[in-house]
């Protein structure tokens, strides 16, 4: 791969990775950058040379008409026209800014699949609280081999410089304390049918993200993330429950399901890497859950450095339709409701580590550089064929403030099957922010209070 830019940055990473695995938090001089020519998070603050990105100036904080909390949805930038689109005819003249998943997907689909490029809009925002810790975790932070020591509450390292870190940025990102959500989801087959996996209520919350707790208070357990699916469908499946909690070190998450021929809860063995997820009815791996998220000690991992390319961003558009089938077409998600943006992003390139075993040996990851969310990934096989491209809907959510993950989901490119996940549009409730959850609720005792066959 080329890069119109490679950073400065990416080439210390280098020549730090070659030193040794360990890493600090940076000096104060370099943190205090975060508050003079970078945003609170890290990203540059100025727009790019040609004005095609602009400058960021705060993010989206300002509420959206007509929105009520809890409920759907509105578009801010519903009168966005498309400034152009790129298909499988003009794909050679945008190639240098886009994935390879995706101009794998413009070969694939050449009479149904296109990118519609509005203009870049930069709404990340975050509360106050979280800038606070993310300027302290700048120079506290560190990481021990795989595992991040000294973070919270906020980015864990914002001025990043290795793939590793970039990666932790992206699991421990701002996507609010607690919310809860109702859900479809889908295989799409190669044939082009929509087969519905999971219909349910989820409840999710992020203790990394309470407020008034500390690194040394985290350290006692380091769970930061905790999930919990009830699935009312389809009929086969309803009853089903998984709960589980996601640990800094991989090693210690744990997951359990209540299967409803079984009336029983049981500890999933293995909730980690390539093994298939039961959220999404085995369809998708749980190191594929919005993009990425899995244990770093899997692969080794490369900051190739940073580039502008068109990735999918502030997609309420995405969210204004009433059913699921007019957000899909055959075989991908409609591109009359995805929008695309110029934005720069970090590339990650994960390669897999001597000793260890994986499905996919090598990907590649697109972290926007406002928020951290890597949202388009890319695998290879063991054969080195590019395999699956993975991708994530982001939204502008002026609530908490922020702009989360909704949708995400994977196109096989060899298979022409597909998954989508986490779909809003049938419901009338949208990524809902809500009181902190009890953490009894994210337990096996309680999933088996839900069993109801």
């Amino acid at each position: 791969m080329t890069f119109d830019r490679i950073s400065l940055v990416a080439i210390a990473a280098a020549a730090a990775m070659a030193c040794g695995s360990a890493t600090a938090g940076v000096s104060a001089d370099e943190a205090a950058r975060l508050k003079s020519e970078l945003t609170p998070f890290g990203a540059e603050k100025a727009g790019n040379k040609d004005g095609t990105i602009p400058a960021w100036n705060g993010g989206y904080t300002t509420p959206i008409p007509g929105d009520k909390p809890g409920g759907r949805r509105g578009d801010p930038f519903k009168d966005d026209k498309p400034l152009f689109s790129i298909n499988a005819r003009n794909v050679e003249q945008h190639a240098d800014k886009l994935s390879d998943g995706q101009k794998g997907m413009l070969k694939k689909y050449p009479d149904s699949y296109r990118i519609d490029v509005y203009p870049s809009r930069r709404t990340a925002a975050a509360p106050q609280w979280v800038y606070d810790n993310t300027f302290k975790n700048a120079t506290r932070a560190r990481l021990n081999g795989d595992l991040v020591e000294g973070a919270y509450g906020g980015i864990p390292f914002p001025i990043a410089k290795t793939g590793a870190e970039v990666m932790w940025n992206h699991m421990l990102r701002w996507r609010g304390t607690s919310w809860e959500f109702h859900i479809n989801q889908y295989q799409l087959t190669a044939d082009g049918r929509m087969v519905l996996t999971t219909e349910g209520r989820a409840d999710q919350q992020m203790p990394y993200y309470f407020q008034e707790g500390s690194p040394e208070q985290f350290a006692k357990s380091n769970l930061y993330w905790q999930i919990r699916l009830i699935n009312a469908g389809p009929p086969i499946r309803a009853g089903e429950a998984i709960v589980g909690g996601t640990n800094i070190d991989g090693s210690k998450d744990q997951a359990w399901v209540y299967l409803t021929g079984q009336r029983r809860v049981r500890k999933l063995p293995n909730p980690c890497c390539d093994t298939p997820t039961p959220s999404a009815a085995g369809v998708m791996s749980f190191d594929e859950i919005e993009v990425w998220t899995g244990r770093l000690d899997r692969f080794d991992w490369k900051l190739a450095g940073k580039k502008e390319m068109y990735i999918p961003y502030n997609g309420n558009k995405f969210l204004q339709p009433r059913t699921d089938a007019e957000v899909i077409t055959k075989n991908h998600l409609n591109p009359d409701h995805v929008r695309w943006e110029l934005h720069r992003v970090w590339v990650v390139d994960a390669t897999l580590r001597q000793g260890q075993r994986h499905q996919a040996p090598k990907a590649r990851y697109y972290c926007d550089e406002d928020t951290w969310i890597c949202v388009l990934g890319d695998r290879w096989d063991a054969n080195g064929q590019l395999w699956k491209t993975l991708w994530a809907q982001t939204f502008v959510a002026p609530d908490l403030p922020g702009t989360p993950v909704g949708a995400f989901g994977f196109n096989d490119l060899l298979s022409g099957q597909g998954f989508a996940g986490n779909l809003y549009n049938a419901k009338t409730s949208q990524y809902a922010i809500v009181p902190r959850i009890p953490g009894s609720v994210f337990t096996p005792d309680a999933l088996a209070g839900e069993g109801v066959r």
